[in-house]
């Protein structure tokens, strides 16, 4: 996702969460009760189900090899709008820049220390900002007593300070340190291009094609459907059960003849299929992949891209990645 868009959602995510109402937790666990209750009743149709609060997002124990900045930069917008809080580790309570800097990072199976001091001790250091990455962690003041989360083009995720919310925000000082805490590959894959058209270069490329020359669903959408699902890992699974390279809940895999989803010729070949069936329904590819993360009843309730973050978020990340706009 652009830094563009990023800023420019922002607006409407913290407008989405105000009118969510008072007590965000509330808010979330209904929100969550309806999905699940709506996904459980279009599971035989092969409807696929949101996983949880978390998204697509898979429970990673190791650091996935497609964790690049790109993905650590999706995987902080998930929580724009989170208000600060001093000490604040849990989001739905509100975090703090160390608390959001080590949320995000823990989310993709890395560990960093608590505190931004340390945190700013963490990998490697980048000599300037001239030179950072999407991803890089961006620490202010001696002793350092502020964290956030570069996402490039002089722009940063924060949890900036109390009456304020998790943000996206200018680098208006120089940093104390910059430092790198993704793998090398992960970080120079961070700055690839966009996913589109015939699928090179990316992991389980050749099902990839094939798959598109038999449902006619582009290779570069079905690429970049992985990435975001599991960071082309065939063994994740998500906190909601989704399993595989693509992610596919039991019930879904069932509904379309998908033996085992830890497959990946089987689960590509699968989610293509869904795809197609998605695509033809409702002829839209952003409506497409708002289905395939929150299921067609909720794209059908609200006539389009559904208002959960989560799957606003999934929906661009995976149209940012195949050059489209969502």
């Amino acid at each position: 996702m652009s830094v563009t868009a990023v800023s420019s959602r922002v607006a409407e995510i913290q407008a989405v969460l105000s009118q969510l109402g008072a007590g965000r937790t509330t808010s979330a666990a209904a929100g969550a009760a309806f999905r699940s209750t709506l996904d459980g009743a279009l599971a035989t149709a092969g409807a696929p189900a949101a996983s949880a609060a978390t998204g697509s997002a898979p429970s990673l124990t190791t650091p996935a090899t497609g964790t690049g900045g790109a993905r650590v930069v999706a995987e902080a917008e998930k929580y724009l709008g989170v208000p600060y809080v001093w000490g604040g580790t849990d989001p739905n309570k509100g975090l703090d820049c160390s608390g959001l800097v080590q949320l995000v990072y823990r989310n993709l199976g890395i560990d960093l220390p608590r505190v931004s001091r340390d945190q700013a001790q963490a990998g490697q250091a980048v000599p300037s900002l001239a030179q950072a990455q999407p991803g890089d962690l961006l620490a202010f003041n001696s002793p350092v007593s502020h964290i956030g989360i570069y996402i490039g083009d002089g722009k940063m995720i924060e949890a900036p300070r109390p009456g304020l919310s998790v943000r996206v925000a200018d680098v208006t000082d120089t940093p104390t340190a910059i430092r790198r805490v993704l793998p090398a590959e992960a970080a120079s894959a961070s700055g690839a291009g966009p996913v589109s058209g015939r699928a090179t270069a990316v992991p389980y490329a050749d099902l990839f094609n094939r798959a598109a020359a038999t449902y006619g669903v582009d290779a570069g959408l079905l690429s970049a459907i992985a990435r975001q699902e599991s960071g082309f890992r065939p063994d994740a699974v998500s906190p909601a059960g989704a399993q595989g390279l693509m992610q596919l809940m039991p019930a879904t895999a069932r509904g379309l003849g998908v033996g085992d989803p830890f497959d990946p010729s089987q689960a590509v070949d699968g989610a293509a299929r869904l795809m197609r069936d998605l695509l033809d329904r409702f002829g839209r590819t952003d409506h497409a992949l708002a289905a395939y993360n929150a299921g067609p009843g909720a794209v059908l309730r609200y006539g389009g891209i559904p208002p959960y973050p989560e799957t606003q978020n999934y929906v661009r990340s995976v149209m940012a990645m195949v050059g489209g706009a969502a």
